[in-house]
């Protein structure tokens, strides 16, 4: 198939014959119109500008340019007729920014790997915590039993692609740029099947339906990414298959809110508790009972942290801690004897008991002069 080949001179806009100073020239201002920092977001621009510089590297130097002159594009082809390392090398160069049009040989398109799947699991902060063992059921695609993912019928098997001779691409030129193309006929494949298979029609895979065991791991999290490698969707023609990933979402929990490895929650101590101190249980995530010790006087919004007894650290050592913040609750529904306590309590008050009550009615006789 023959190439068309972008003349490195016309790409600069110089004749054939210009001096060293008029290339440099010509680079100059071409390089400041196309360059990305002048044209953002212009995949074009880019595309020329990275062009031009490659151009630029062999007509400024005068063994390369000679070179060029002489044997063409061919100079810079793997055993072409310059037959140097440097000359290879920028035949690579030039193989990556303007494709096989410079260069070395180019081989059809490789097989298109079949896609990367994603599955959403829901799991409970118990889940979370002490990990799970679970299977999930979802559809889809695999190779193909009947042609093995060949996509050909059993017996027949894939001749060269007559539109691009098995090359796999097609190229067209476009002013100074040589644009290639998958093939439209084989796909960027080089060949086409004769006969397709009637089980894939001729794609290699169908769709299934297919029971996968996941290990959720202790101390996963909202957002926790599992990857099963090769669990995705197969890839056409025997292509190997992508890989699916499990997205983790946990629950909300009834008692406690996760913030990273700690738990929260918020324990309501009674007024004589709060006043006398004691203790309360909490049920912690592993089954033990937590029992906090409440100071006398405490006061609503102070937070008692248990070490050690929050979640577990994703594939590491060590638990976080359980934090509970003490809401201090009024008694609303009192016995005549309570009550009658609660009087003979008030009368013996002093200020003492409760300094920030105190301290609030000394700052109001200031603030309003008594």
């Amino acid at each position: 198939m023959a190439v068309a080949e972008i003349d490195l001179y016309e790409l600069l806009e110089v004749e054939r014959g210009a001096s060293d100073a008029a290339i440099k020239a010509a680079y100059r201002k071409l390089a400041m119109k196309f360059h990305p920092d002048r044209n953002p977001g212009d995949a074009a621009a880019e595309a020329r500008f990275k062009q031009i510089s490659a151009a630029y590297e062999v007509l400024k130097d005068p063994q390369k340019r000679s070179a060029y002159d002489r044997y063409g594009h061919a100079a810079f082809q793997q055993g072409g007729g310059a037959g140097s390392q440097d000359f290879a090398d920028i035949g690579d160069i030039f193989e990556t920014i303007f494709g096989s049009a410079f260069g070395g040989a180019t081989g059809r398109a490789q097989p298109r790997r079949g896609a990367d799947l994603r599955y959403d699991l829901e799991i409970s902060l118990d889940d979370a915590f002490q990990g799970k063992s679970t299977q999930i059921d979802i559809e889809v695609s695999v190779a193909c039993d009947t042609c093995t993912g060949s996509g050909a019928a059993p017996g027949t098997g894939t001749r060269v692609c007559n539109l691009c001779n098995g090359f796999g691409k097609v190229r067209a030129k476009q002013g100074f740029f040589v644009v290639e193309r998958p093939c439209p006929t084989c796909h960027g494949r080089g060949e086409v099947i004769e006969k397709p298979c009637a089980g894939c029609r001729g794609e290699g895979r169908v769709d299934q339906p297919q029971s996968l065991a996941v290990e959720i791991p202790p101390g996963v999290d909202t957002g926790t990414r599992i990857r099963l490698s090769g669990k995705g969707e197969a890839g056409p023609m025997g292509a190997p298959p992508g890989d699916l990933y499990i997205f983790l979402h946990v629950r909300p929990h009834a008692v406690f809110d996760r913030q990273g490895t700690n738990l929260y929650t918020r324990v309501p101590v009674s007024f004589s508790t709060a006043a006398l101190g004691g203790t309360v249980a909490l049920p912690g995530m592993d089954g033990e009972t937590i029992e906090l010790d409440i100071p006398a006087g405490i006061q609503s919004g102070r937070q008692l942290r248990q070490r050690g007894a929050g979640m577990p650290v994703l594939q590491g050592r060590g638990r976080g801690d359980l934090v509970a913040e003490v809401l201090v609750e009024t008694p609303t529904r009192l016995t005549r004897e309570q009550r009658e306590l609660l009087e003979r309590f008030r009368e013996l008050e002093t200020g003492e008991q409760c300094p920030q009550s105190r301290g609030f009615l000394d700052r109001l006789k200031e603030a309003f002069g008594g």
